[in-house]
């Protein structure tokens, strides 16, 4: 026992030493962390510094290289030829969606070519038009709620056992621009009525597509067919009707057999009066909706907003030369200066 005491102190004295050492060693890592980041925020500061100098020293030259930028910009806005944009949205019907995208990206790389005879012919318009045509642009048009409706309708065409494994989070991330429902394309031009005449153009070129035309006669044909099956189904029902009337007409006329009354019955009864109700409203909605697909699907390409008669004027700072050309002429000054700084710099060195 008293050659235990001797051990147990000095183990106990040894694990004090061992904790002392791992609390400095903590300390001084702390210590150094904040030192790290103490040192980042002085050499933020310094860098700053030194650019303030630096603009303080070379402010001169920067204001006469803002004015003379200024001054050019505001010549080239007064002598340049200004730029009508023109916008149109439309529903592509039959999967057409792809196409639209084709034709369009197609007329914009014959504008942005300069191809003006290409682009004649493509859009039905003369040489002189067509070269007043500088860009083409077509992208989905859609907003929260329709992206919601799409996935509402998505998730109907599925079976019970794949809609559980949808949500509406995976669905928006691999929402596809061309799944939306509408599709705006814009047209700018220096000449504020081209977008017009060239719009028929445009549907065109997709209506007369081979494919879509068979698409849309079948599509059809499937409406009529279906029409005219609802409409028998609720003549049908209409004279399930009036056959159970004229058989409630009789037994109301027959006389009454004793007190006794059938609740039961009656209730049977009405449950079918109200089938036949039930199943003439399911039908006629079935009807509306029958109908506003047939609207829908009347053309190959729908155009919900047509090109106005007359393009608007692109404006704005960011499209103006009195914007972008100062601020080139800030950056050229700033890049020499720099260069102009580090070469002195790099002398002195030298000689140190």
């Amino acid at each position: 026992m008293a050659n235990q005491q001797p051990t147990n102190s000095s183990s106990s004295s040894s694990e004090e030493v061992d904790l002392g050492q791992l609390f400095q060693l903590i300390g001084n890592g702390i210590k150094k962390f904040f030192r790290f980041i103490g040192n980042i925020f002085k050499g933020i500061f310094h860098t700053l510094i030194l650019f303030l100098l630096f603009l303080q020293k070379h402010f001169i030259k920067f204001t006469v290289a803002a004015v003379v930028g200024l001054a050019l910009g505001i010549y080239l806005d007064m002598i340049k030829t200004p730029k009508f944009i023109s916008t149109m949205v439309v529903e592509p019907n039959f999967n057409s969606v792809q196409q639209l995208y084709n034709n369009v990206n197609f007329y914009n790389e014959l504008a942005q070519a300069e191809d003006s005879t290409a682009l004649a012919e493509a859009l039905d318009v003369g040489v002189s038009e067509a070269s007043k045509l500088k860009r083409f642009i077509v992208e989905s048009y859609s907003d929260e709620n329709q992206k919601v409706q799409l996935f509402d309708k998505f998730v109907r065409s599925l079976d019970s056992t794949t809609k559980k494994a949808i949500d509406m989070e995976n669905y928006l991330k691999n929402f596809n621009s061309m799944d939306a429902r509408f599709h705006t394309i814009s047209v700018t031009a220096t000449n504020n009525t081209v977008a017009k005449k060239i719009q028929p153009s445009i549907i065109k070129s997709i209506s007369r597509n081979e494919y879509f035309q068979l698409q849309q006669s079948i599509n059809d044909i499937n409406i009529n067919l279906q029409d005219s099956l609802y409409k028998k189904q609720l003549m049908e029902v209409d004279s399930l009707q009036q056959l159970y009337k004229r058989v409630m007409e009789k037994e109301a006329e027959k006389p009454l057999q004793g007190t006794n009354i059938s609740l039961g019955e009656n209730g049977g009864q009405e449950n079918k009066e109200l089938a036949l109700i039930n199943q003439v409203d399911k039908l006629k909605e079935n009807l509306v909706l029958l109908n506003e697909e047939r609207a829908n699907k009347s053309s190959i390409l729908n155009v919900i907003s047509a090109f106005p008669r007359r393009g608007v004027e692109v404006k704005g700072i960011l499209n103006s030369n009195k914007f972008w050309i100062p601020l080139g002429f800030i950056g050229i000054t700033l890049f020499v200066l720099s260069l102009l700084d580090l070469n002195s710099y790099l002398k002195n060195y030298k000689k140190e």
